[in-house]
């Protein structure tokens, strides 16, 4: 249970980063395109290949992360 809580205490202090990516990408409005078009358990696998949910230092992305980004840009949009 602290694991779960923990990996989502991370992806929501991480969320901002993840934004700021989608931001800054020069592909996002065919990513949003996407986003938009796709179904709701379809959305985390775009963010994730979007490269928005991969932290520093990584090489993956966080499915937590991918989950919390695509909710924001969901309420953002």
């Amino acid at each position: 249970m602290s694991d779960t809580h923990s990996s989502a205490a991370v992806a929501s202090a991480l969320t901002p980063y993840c934004l700021r990516n989608a931001q800054n990408d020069p592909g996002a409005s065919t990513v949003m395109a996407e986003l938009a078009a796709a179904s709701s358990y379809q959305r985390r696998s775009i963010v994730e290949d979007a490269g928005w949910a991969t932290p520093l230092g990584t090489q993956d992305p966080d499915r937590a992360l991918a989950e919390s980004c695509q909710a924001a840009l969901n309420t953002d949009a």
